[in-house]
């Protein structure tokens, strides 16, 4: 167990600067100029280059990463070029409202994709059927597409949830989940569609092994059959779709957050792109990566787990 996780640190190490370093190159593409952005049309011309010395904008891509990598290793992810702001607190801030997010969505689409998936496998033609549609629309729908949808008939014609903001769970508990409810939903289709696939196909190939037909033959009760021995010999393609789904969910969460105005990290980065907010962006990326990152990782452990032969070797 230990020696997997050695080996997925190892990896991540240089992923961390190759993204690094494609943000920070992608970033110096990208048309546009901070300084004058922050400026505004009126400034002149001396104001603009007095702004960028100061920014340190002229300098060499390559001594501004060495500036930027020197920083991180003191802790320092830098700060806003328009708040000011220190990177790694406005991440801070920021952060729980997206693990909060990703963590809903998540619990939402193992739990109903797993019950669907067992569902279809083992109550008929009708039930499979529905299944499919549903993992078909869940898998080509995006999730700001469904967000608007949810919010058009939900908060705005029903009424029943919020359309957008977001109250801290430390003020209101409970409005904090009714702000949140929509979002969650929107973001965990995708997962439930792509779970309740896995799960079925897996369900219907364990029902079909030698097992299955001797635990019958021992009047083994059907329940306990599908429940605990079918769906424990399907967990690991299960698992291996919920790592994936959580993995996704890192990148949906910017749009989501965009269409329910949530003060997450998808809205931070977005603003910031707009902006170009070079630091803010770079910040934003290392953090979103480390979490895929950590996402593959239990993942992996999980494996070792499930499977001991993953587990010796």
């Amino acid at each position: 167990m230990l020696a997997i996780v050695r080996r997925r640190l190892l990896v991540s190490i240089p992923l961390l600067f190759v993204v690094s370093i494609a943000t920070f190159v992608f970033q110096s593409l990208v048309p546009g100029d901070p300084a004058r952005t922050l400026l505004g049309v009126n400034a002149t011309e001396e104001q603009y280059e007095a702004l960028r010395e100061t920014m340190h904008l002229d300098d060499p891509l390559f001594v501004q990463y060495g500036r930027y990598v020197a920083g991180l290793f003191d802790g320092d992810l830098g700060r806003s070029i328009f708040t000011n702001e220190d990177v790694g607190t406005a991440i801070a801030d920021r952060l729980p409202v997206t693990l909060a997010l990703m963590l809903g969505a998540a619990l939402l689409a193992t739990l109903i994709g797993v019950l669907l998936g067992v569902l279809s496998a083992t109550r008929g033609r009708v039930t499979s059927r529905t299944v499919d549609v549903v993992s078909l629309l869940g898998s080509a729908l995006p999730s700001f597409w469904l967000g608007l949808v949810l919010m058009s008939v939900f908060a705005i014609t029903l009424g029943w949830f919020p359309a957008t903001g977001y109250v801290p769970f430390a003020e209101a508990p409970g409005q904090w989940l009714t702000f949140l409810v929509l979002p969650i939903v929107a973001l965990a289709l995708a997962g439930i569609a792509a779970i309740a696939k896995v799960t079925r196909d897996g369900m219907l190939t364990a029902l079909d092994l030698d097992f299955s037909r001797t635990l019958r033959a021992a009047g083994v009760p059907e329940r306990s059959l599908v429940w605990k021995h079918a769906l424990r010999n399907s967990s690991l393609p299960i698992a291996t779709m919920v790592g994936l789904t959580c993995a996704n969910f890192v990148g949906g969460t910017i749009l989501v957050e965009s269409v329910f105005a949530l003060p997450g990290l998808g809205s931070l980065v977005v603003d910031a792109t707009n902006k170009q907010d070079i630091p803010v962006v770079q910040g934003v990326t290392l953090v979103v990566t480390a979490l895929v990152i950590l996402i593959n990782l239990i993942t992996d452990v999980l494996y070792g787990v499930l499977d001991p032969k993953v587990r010796v070797a």
